[in-house]
């Protein structure tokens, strides 16, 4: 189970310095968050000033604001009140301004190649009483609240089991087959969980979660 604490995260600073951004993950991992170098990226930026975006030509974006009031977003002429979590998506080549009527904010952003890759944000509410998995393909952030992750019971195929019924990881031989959950790890605002299909990750907790999924693209 990969849990990424924000707090461990290097800042690096716009070069317009309205903002700094952290890098929760990208793929392939580039030198710097700001190079380009990569198909997607998942970060979290503080926007401290009004002004220009960085364009990213041949991606796509998906911008929620995670702390703070509102985000005056302008693309391509048109003007967007973005409010607290609640995603919205635009091309990277676009001409975008962000104004800060009501103050700083910060802001969750997936950014993915166009035609290779489609990123999606969903901001969801945490319960105490039911776990939300993290599969394959997803990040989890912690935005608001108090929350636990565990790793799941192994998942053991039929075959690898060498059953003709479905059997419980405790019936299936091997060390690793037996594995039960881990102890709860505890979650500070804006932690990422890595999502994985073997032992998936479960979080439990009060609070927001935003969840992204980073889908492939397929002809």
């Amino acid at each position: 189970m990969e849990i990424i604490r924000f707090a461990e995260l290097r800042s690096e600073p716009w070069r317009n310095g309205g903002g700094v951004t952290r890098e929760l993950a990208s793929h392939p991992k580039a030198a710097s968050a700001q190079d380009g170098a990569w198909d997607w990226r998942v970060s979290i930026a503080d926007v401290s000033t009004a002004g220009d975006f960085s364009a990213f030509p041949g991606m796509e974006r998906v911008l929620t604001v995670i702390d703070g009031e509102l985000l005056l977003l302008t693309v391509d002429g048109d003007e967007h009140p973005l409010e607290k979590y609640r995603p919205f998506r635009f091309s990277g080549e676009a001409a975008a301004h962000g104004a800060l009527p009501t103050g700083d904010i910060r802001d969750l952003n997936v950014i993915a190649r166009t035609g290779s890759f489609k990123g999606f944000t969903s901001i969801i509410e945490l319960s105490k009483k039911r776990a939300h998995p993290v599969f394959e393909g997803q990040l989890a952030v912690l935005l608001q609240g108090q929350a636990t992750v565990s790793a799941g019971n192994l998942s053991v195929s039929v075959e690898a089991a060498g059953a003709s019924e479905p059997v419980t990881p405790a019936e299936a031989d091997g060390d690793e087959a037996a594995a039960a959950p881990t102890e709860p790890e505890a979650l500070n605002r804006y932690d990422a969980v890595v999502g994985s299909d073997n032992r998936t990750p479960e979080i439990l907790g009060r609070g927001f979660l935003a969840v992204v999924s980073i889908d492939r693209v397929t002809a």
